[in-house]
């Protein structure tokens, strides 16, 4: 999610995003030579292998967030079995259960146009076609089929859009806007 703070700019400046993109969650300790089961969080994990470094840390917006060179990183069945330079037994893993491993945002795949990262979605003004304004883009709930943007409503208090072509017409990151098309059903 997008760190709340803001970093010099006008007054009406949108807040800076995370330092940070995750690639997974460190689940617990793999075996008795340091590798550790993590819970993939990027599509493109075969690239964790090839980074100089990850980060390891509580989230993106962490101040105490430590390096570690990739020694390997191997798929097995949904998950990703990672060994780090230094974590050489299961104690060592044991103390990076529950974080996460990260990448600083400067060293992200760079996005195709008409992507976004879905820190930048959080914050956004949601309107309709029609010009009518129908609250903010508070999160994105990550689905199987398609992301669900949650959406607060003055008007209808929580809103769930599917992140479908039929209902989202347009993002707009520099001007803040999402425009959507409210399909039937979609209103409480």
């Amino acid at each position: 999610m997008a760190d709340s703070e803001k970093h010099g700019g006008p007054a009406d400046a949108q807040p800076a995003g995370p330092r940070y993109l995750l690639l997974g969650e460190i689940l617990r300790p793999h075996g008795v030579r340091g590798e550790v089961r993590m819970r993939v969080l990027t599509e493109f994990p075969e690239r964790i292998s090839r980074l100089e470094a990850v980060y390891i840390g509580t989230g993106p917006a962490s101040p105490n967030v430590k390096p570690y060179r990739v020694k390997h990183m191997r798929m097995h069945q949904a998950y990703g079995l990672l060994k780090l330079d230094g974590v050489d037994d299961r104690n060592q893993a044991e103390l990076l259960r529950d974080l996460f491993v990260m990448v600083p945002l400067e060293h992200a795949v760079p996005l195709e146009e008409g992507e976004f990262y879905l820190f930048q979605l959080i914050g956004l003004q949601v309107q309709t076609a029609d010009g009518e304004a129908l609250g903010v883009l508070r999160d994105v709930i990550e689905t199987g089929a398609n992301d669900v943007y949650v959406v607060d409503s003055p008007a209808h208090g929580e809103v769930l859009l599917p992140a479908i072509q039929d209902v989202i017409e347009r993002i707009d990151i520099r001007a803040g806007v999402m425009i959507v098309n409210l399909i039937e059903g979609l209103l409480p």
